[in-house]
């Protein structure tokens, strides 16, 4: 039943009320060694799950400007964004304050300096600012809804000819998210697919 909650408190929850078991994770992306601290109460704790590490090896990203991670969990995307290209300003925005705890840790102990965390709902600690690629693995769990205000309002948020990257399963509502794409972007591309993931690709002409 804890294990249930803790996914549940990651998707819906702003605060987790568990108490937090903290974890070490250590993996090899891209070619590049990572520590990413970890804790109960965020999505995935034990590992780099594998829609993330799809995303991590395939996204595109600009020679230089503003990225944004939304829905963060611990960063891992986002740091290795950062790690990737130090040109780009990487911003990390989760409604999980506990998740956005774990990325201001990581983006210590990575050594970054092209990196921040916000907290906060969606694309609200942004507000204002535009971005030339956003990333995401979104939290399918908290509800379509969710998902579809991550696809529908980021065009609001991007620079002309910026890219908006998204890891999905393709059995979990696979279809309904490329409708989403072609109806806000009126494109999308495959960049990659592994094991039911695929990473989506869309850009705002």
């Amino acid at each position: 039943m804890a294990r249930k909650a803790d996914r549940a408190e990651h998707y819906f929850s702003a605060q987790p009320k568990s108490r937090p078991r903290y974890g070490l994770i250590r993996a090899n992306l891209r070619g590049k060694a990572f520590e990413f601290l970890t804790a109960s109460g965020v999505f995935s704790m034990a590992h780099v799950d594998l829609g993330t590490r799809l995303l991590i090896e395939s996204m595109i990203l600009p020679e230089k400007g503003d990225a944004l991670d939304i829905g963060c969990g611990y960063g891992a995307v986002g740091i290795a964004a950062a790690v990737f290209n130090p040109d780009l300003y990487v911003f990390m925005v989760d409604v999980n304050m506990r998740a956005v705890w774990l990325a201001r840790q990581n983006i210590a102990r990575n050594c970054l300096s092209n990196a921040e965390a916000k907290r906060g709902n969606l694309y609200e600690p942004v507000e204002g600012l535009s971005f030339d690629c956003i990333l995401t693995n979104p939290p399918v769990s908290a509800g379509m809804g969710t998902v579809r205000a991550m696809i529908c309002e980021a065009p609001q948020h991007m620079c002309d000819g910026a890219s908006f990257q998204m890891v999905l399963r393709s059995k979990i509502a696979g279809k309904r998210l490329c409708t989403f794409f072609e109806e806000t972007f009126g494109n999308f591309d495959v960049l990659a697919r592994e094991s039911g993931y695929r990473v989506l690709i869309s850009r705002k002409c």
